[in-house]
């Protein structure tokens, strides 16, 4: 698999030989960690490994903040994101979760994060929560695969909880590039957590989906996540609403 990923970089990204660096820079990180887990109190670890491992941990994320200053194509940027270590998550991930979809319609909805099935696949909203996703878009004739769906983090927080404000951060990047290379004509932010990454404030729900928002000047309407409608049916008849105002300015019904 990280084979495939090398061969595929190289032949698309001016930024292999760094991405190739980074691999092989975890790759060592990897048994640092496990040698200082497992042989801890049984042998003297050389300090001058610690300096050199200790290097390694804060170049790491400059590494990936100067590929990203290289990324020219939304496929370069999904090789860096596969690589990324940016934070605590890439520790307990399975697969990071990019994105997926079509810029036909020109919208891109934006959850939180990944969950397990999507953890799992590597795609977004692929559990309970993404087929109801599904069948709202089906429901104002959308058809899932001609828009783009993402996450604000790429990589699942365990347990499911929400996002860390430095994980956030630190995924900030990914998706600012994301849309600039998508260029949708509206988003629509599932959840508060979401909302607040795009608008760069907090709020609650109701002002959040009542309100005017842009990001860049781009459109952002907010309506209640997927999973949040889950737990509480009551939220689905406004989800709706929400939904039926967002579909009229993509057909231009508004003039």
């Amino acid at each position: 698999m990280r084979d495939g990923l090398l061969i595929s970089a190289m032949g698309t990204c001016k930024s292999y030989r760094t991405l190739l660096t980074e691999i092989i820079r975890k790759d060592v990180i990897s048994y640092l960690d496990f040698i200082d887990q497992v042989y801890h109190e049984k042998i003297q670890i050389d300090p001058d490994i610690a300096e050199i491992k200790y290097k390694l941990k804060n170049h790491r994320t400059e590494k990936i903040e100067n590929i990203i200053t290289e990324i020219s194509t939304l496929e370069q940027l999904e090789q860096t994101v596969s690589v990324c270590t940016k934070c605590a998550l890439h520790k307990t991930r399975k697969n990071v979760v990019f994105g997926k979809g079509s810029d036909k319609e020109k919208l891109v909805i934006i959850g939180e994060a990944p969950g397990a099935e999507e953890d799992e696949t590597g795609e977004p909203f692929v559990g309970k929560a993404g087929q109801l996703l599904t069948k709202m878009l089906s429901a104002i004739d959308i058809n899932r695969d001609d828009i783009y769906i993402c996450n604000v983090l790429k990589c699942r927080p365990p347990g499911n909880r929400d996002p860390l404000a430095d994980e956030i951060a630190m995924c900030s990047n990914y998706l600012d590039l994301q849309l600039e290379f998508l260029k949708p004509k509206y988003i629509l932010a599932l959840g508060r957590i979401a909302a607040m990454r795009l608008l760069g404030k907090q709020s609650t729900m109701k002002e959040f989906r009542e309100g005017e928002h842009n990001y860049r000047g781009i459109p952002v309407h907010v309506t209640y996540h997927p999973s949040a409608l889950l737990r509480n049916p009551n939220w689905k008849y406004p989800a709706w609403e929400d939904l039926k105002r967002l579909k009229e300015l993509l057909d231009g019904k508004n003039g």
